[in-house]
C-alpha cells in the first residue's frame, strides 16, 4: 500500500483504508468489517464514536472551535483542567497544563524539571517509549527505528534495566545497575529526574515491579529527584484503575497523560505538584492548540464516563476474558509458539516465540496477516516485535470480545 503524497518514512501495520467505526468494530473502504484490538494504539478506551463524546464534540463545535488559551482563557479548558485535577488520585493539590499529545506533555515535563532543579540529567529505562519528538527520542529505550539516522539527541539521558516479572529483570538486578550508574557514569546529585512507565506499552505490556517502585520513590524523596510517571498509554482505566501508579503504592511528582484522555481527539497533559508546575516564568508554558475547546469538551465527556465502578467492571470483564482464554490455550497446548501473558488488568500482551524459545518475530508477522484476513486487527510490541498488545475498547461488547478471541485462537493454532 503506497500513498505518493505521504512520506515513505511512515509505515503501516495493516494495509487497509478504514472509513468508519463503532465501539470495537471498524470498516474499510471495501466494506469489510474488522474487530479492532488496536484502538488507535490505546486511544479508544471508550471505543469508536462513543455517543456522549460525539455529542459533546458537536455541541462545542457550534459554540467555539478554537481559541489559544494563552491569548485569552476559554471556559472548556478551565472546566476540563479542574475536572482532570480532581480525577488524579493523589494526596496533594494538582496543577497542570494541557498539550496536544503525550510526547508534547513529556517535552514540557522536561522543561519544568530543568527549571525546578537547575539540572538536566534524566534516568529512563530499557524498553521505554515516551514519544517521537527529538527530546523524547533519547528517553526511549530502543534504537530501531526511532533513533536511527537522526544524529546526536538532547541529553544527558541514561538508561537502566526495567524490573518486572514480565521482563525477567529482578529488583536486585535493577538496583545493582543503578548503583553502578551512580558510581561510574553520573553523580546522583546531578540527576534531575527519573521517568518511568508503570506498565510499558511499546516495550510489550511489561508491569513494573511494585517493590522497585517503592525503592525509586524513596530514592527520589531522599535525593530531591523529580519522579515523572508516564501514563500516556496505561492511564484512563486501561489497567482497571484510573491510573496504574495507584497499583504500585506511589504518587508521581509529575504525571504524563494523553491517548485515551479525550476519546480520540488530540489532547494530552502534564500535571503534578503545584510547586513544580509553577516553576517557569509567565509564558514559559503554553501552545497555540494546546487545550483546544473541542478537545476539552471531548475530555470532559470522557471523564463523565469513567466512574470508578465502571472502570473496575470493564477492567475485570476484559481481564477475565483474556486470562481465561490464555490459560485454556496453554493447557490445551494450542501452539508451541505461545509464550507468556504480560501486563495487568485490561492491559495485556501475549508473547510469541519460536519452537526453541526465541522471540517470535516471524510468527508475529504471520499472525497479523492471518488475523486481518479473518477480520481482526492486532498490534505488535516488544523489542523484537513479538508481543501482541491487546487494546480493544474497555467498552467492547462481550460477544464481540469472544468473537475476536475466537479469531485469535484460530490464528494462533496455525502458527509454525
Amino acid at each position: 500500500m503506497a500513498f505518493p503524497a505521504v512520506s515513505h518514512s511512515i509505515s503501516f501495520v495493516h494495509p487497509v483504508s478504514l472509513t468508519h467505526g463503532k465501539n470495537a468494530e471498524v470498516w474499510d473502504d471495501e466494506g469489510k468489517r474488522y474487530i479492532d484490538f488496536v484502538g488507535g494504539i490505546g486511544v479508544l478506551n471508550l471505543g469508536h464514536c462513543h455517543p456522549a463524546i460525539v455529542s459533546a464534540i458537536c455541541e462545542q463545535a457550534q459554540r467555539m472551535t478554537h481559541y489559544a488559551f494563552n491569548a485569552a482563557p476559554h471556559v472548556p479548558y478551565q472546566r476540563f483542567i479542574e475536572r482532570l485535577a480532581a480525577f488524579i488520585p493523589v494526596n496533594y493539590p494538582v496543577s497542570g497544563m494541557l498539550t496536544n499529545s503525550g510526547a508534547e506533555a513529556a517535552e514540557n515535563a522536561l522543561k519544568i524539571v530543568r527549571g525546578h532543579t537547575g539540572k538536566s540529567a534524566v534516568i529512563a529505562f530499557d524498553g521505554a517509549f515516551h514519544g517521537r519528538t527529538l527530546a523524547t527520542l533519547n528517553l526511549n529505550g530502543k534504537v530501531a527505528p526511532y533513533k536511527q539516522k537522526v544524529g546526536l539527541l538532547p541529553g544527558p539521558v541514561y538508561h537502566l534495566p526495567y524490573p518486572s516479572v514480565d521482563s525477567g529483570v529482578s529488583v536486585a538486578e535493577a538496583v545493582k545497575a543503578m548503583d553502578r550508574l551512580f558510581s561510574v557514569e553520573i553523580d546522583i546529585d546531578e540527576v534531575a529526574c527519573f521517568i518511568i512507565e508503570p506498565v510499558q506499552g511499546e516495550g510489550g505490556f511489561l508491569a513494573l515491579d511494585p517493590e522497585f517502585a517503592r525503592v525509586l520513590r524513596a530514592l527520589c524523596d531522599e535525593k530531591g529527584i523529580v519522579l515523572i510517571v508516564d501514563e500516556i498509554q496505561s492511564g484512563f482505566g486501561r489497567t482497571g484503575d484510573r491510573f496504574a501508579f495507584s497499583r504500585l503504592g506511589l504518587e508521581p511528582d509529575l504525571l504524563l497523560l494523553g491517548k485515551s484522555i479525550a476519546g480520540g481527539v488530540p489532547l494530552g497533559a502534564v500535571v503534578g505538584r503545584k510547586a513544580l508546575m509553577d516553576t517557569l516564568p509567565k509564558g514559559g508554558l503554553g501552545g497555540t492548540y494546546s487545550g483546544n475547546p473541542i478537545a476539552c469538551a471531548a475530555g470532559l465527556a470522557t471523564l463523565d464516563q469513567m466512574s470508578d465502578e465502571r472502570l473496575a467492571t470493564w477492567g475485570e470483564a476484559y481481564s477475565t476474558a483474556v486470562v481465561q482464554r490464555y490459560e485454556r490455550w496453554k493447557s490445551q497446548n494450542l501452539t508451541p509458539c505461545l509464550g507468556r501473558l504480560t501486563g495487568v488488568g485490561a492491559m495485556r500482551g501475549i508473547e510469541l516465540c519460536t519452537a526453541d524459545g526465541k522471540p517470535g518475530t516471524a510468527q508475529m508477522a504471520q499472525l497479523l496477516e492471518s488475523a486481518r484476513e479473518r477480520g481482526l486487527l492486532l498490534m505488535p510490541s516488544g523489542k523484537s516485535r513479538h508481543i501482541v498488545r491487546l487494546l480493544a475498547p474497555l467498552t467492547i461488547e462481550p460477544q464481540v470480545m469472544e468473537e475476536g478471541l475466537d479469531i485469535l485462537e484460530a490464528c494462533l493454532g496455525e502458527l509454525t
